[in-house]
This record gives structure tokens, sequence and C-alpha cells, in this order.
């Protein structure tokens, strides 16, 4: 059975950071590409950021670009978000997603499976 299982959710203060983890089990995590999406209160789900199997290969989505840093680390079945210089605007609950090969991008049909989130909320 696939899991995926973030942690590293809290309040933290604008300029703050913040990093998130997703522990994998169930699959082979080194023989697919990862994303984190998140989802803001009210609003729909939104991608941030894609890793390709090896974490050689990486995008974001221009909202995040130069602040936050996916990696992964396939000894441990776990992927990272490093989020620094936190906004308002980044609240939302972060999800991580498995895609169904190793493609990765922003399309939301690449993916298969998503955790359970976890939240971020950034206000003073």
């Amino acid at each position: 059975e696939v899991q995926l299982v973030e942690s590293g959710g809290g309040l933290v203060q604008p300029g703050g950071s913040l990093r998130l983890s997703c522990a994998a089990s169930g699959f082979t995590f080194s023989r697919y590409a990862m994303s984190w999406v998140r989802q803001a209160p009210g609003k729909g789900l939104e991608w941030v950021s894609a890793i390709n199997t090896g974490g050689g290969s990486i995008t974001y989505a221009d909202s995040v670009k130069g602040r936050f840093t996916i990696s992964r680390d396939n000894a441990k079945n776990t992927l990272y978000l490093q989020m620094n210089s936190l906004k308002p605007e980044d609240t939302a609950v972060y999800y991580c997603a498995k895609s169904k090969s190793s493609m990765y991008g922003s399309r939301w049909s690449l993916y298969d499976y998503w955790g359970q989130g976890t939240q971020v909320t950034v206000s003073s």
C-alpha cells in the first residue's frame, strides 16, 4: 500500500523558514518523480515544485522560485521542501504527490497518490 506522510508544518512569522518532509512507503521511491502541491484556504490546489527520480532535475512554480528548495533522499525514502522567506500568501495545506512514473511536472494527470497534508501558517 502506497503511503505518503507529510510533517514539519506549523506556525511561522513572515520571513521565517520551515522544512517539510514526506515519508514514503509501499513503493520503490527512487523510481518515481515526486511533487509538492498546496491548497490555500478557500482556493484550489496549486502545484509548487517537482523533482525527478535522482534529484538532478527540478522545477518550481513562479510564486515560490528562489525561496523554496525541493530535494529527496532516496536512501531514506523521503521528500523534502525547504521553505525560506515565507510570506502570508504561502499559508496553505501542503501535500506531497507521487508521480505515476519517472515523469515530473505540473500537470495533475502525472500523479496518482497524495499524502494527507501538513498545515503551514505564516502570520505575525
